[in-house]
């Protein structure tokens, strides 16, 4: 195969292996398609993840654009309650405002940074970088369960504890208290933002500090270095 790669064929053949369930959906991009067990290893071409930066409250347009060009789009989104004088409105809003997740798709720059409301690539060093596919699934997880998800202060210190069982059993992420009621906290490292969910202090096993797990991080290479953290219009290849 050569030229440009239709990944509308890919994606065909990812369903008829069992690896990936398509959606039924007019809005393929709002929380992805579920990808059950193939990784990026499986196949010849770069299913890498990626996030990209938008335009304030451009996320569903730049999703939606990517979507018809036919990249594999993650814009995980929540529901939130806004009030207003005269009436209450139920939103989807994006967990991450101002960034969306693309899988591969570097092959076809051009195409990407020219989709309206896309800004830019997150990157280190002038390098695209990509998201570890185990904070996707986390995440994925979160926003596809019938469990309430927000947005969170970006969080990296606390007792660092594992879901033992239930829905959301075998994520790992920061217990905090809010309240009378307990949080565990996911942060996407690259994007310096966290998100939380309610869950039942029962369920969780306490196995590392947060320091610990930073340690950990940044000897497999996956930890977060905000402060150096950088986006550009286009990335570098070598």
């Amino acid at each position: 195969m050569s030229g440009v790669i239709d990944r509308q064929y890919i994606e065909q053949c990812r369903i008829d292996q069992g690896c990936l369930q398509p959606r039924v959906d007019d809005k393929p991009w709002a929380n992805g398609p579920i990808d059950k067990t193939c990784s990026a290893r499986d196949y010849d071409f770069d299913f890498t993840w990626y996030a990209l930066r938008t335009r304030h409250q451009h996320e569903k347009v730049a999703a939606e654009s990517l979507s018809n060009k036919r990249f594999e789009v993650f814009l995980p989104l929540y529901q939130a309650v806004r009030q207003w004088k005269d009436r209450t409105k139920r939103l989807s809003l994006p967990l991450f405002p101002c960034y969306l997740f693309i899988r591969g798709g570097l092959d076809r720059w051009r195409d990407v940074v020219t989709t309206p409301g896309v800004q830019g690539v997150v990157n280190l060093g002038g390098r695209a970088s990509a998201i570890p596919d185990a904070e996707i699934e986390a995440v994925r997880r979160l926003v596809d369960g019938s469990l309430q998800v927000e947005p969170h202060p970006f969080l990296k210190c606390g007792d660092w504890v594992r879901v033992m069982w239930g829905p959301l059993a075998g994520i790992e992420g920061i217990l905090v208290r809010k309240k009378n009621q307990f949080r565990l906290v996911l942060s996407v490292d690259m994007l310096g933002k966290s998100v939380s969910v309610e869950v039942d202090a029962a369920t969780v096993e306490t196995f590392s500090t947060g320091a610990a797990h930073i340690a950990a991080s940044q000897a497999t290479g996956y930890a977060a270095r905000l402060s150096t953290a950088e986006w550009e219009p286009a990335p570098q290849f070598s």
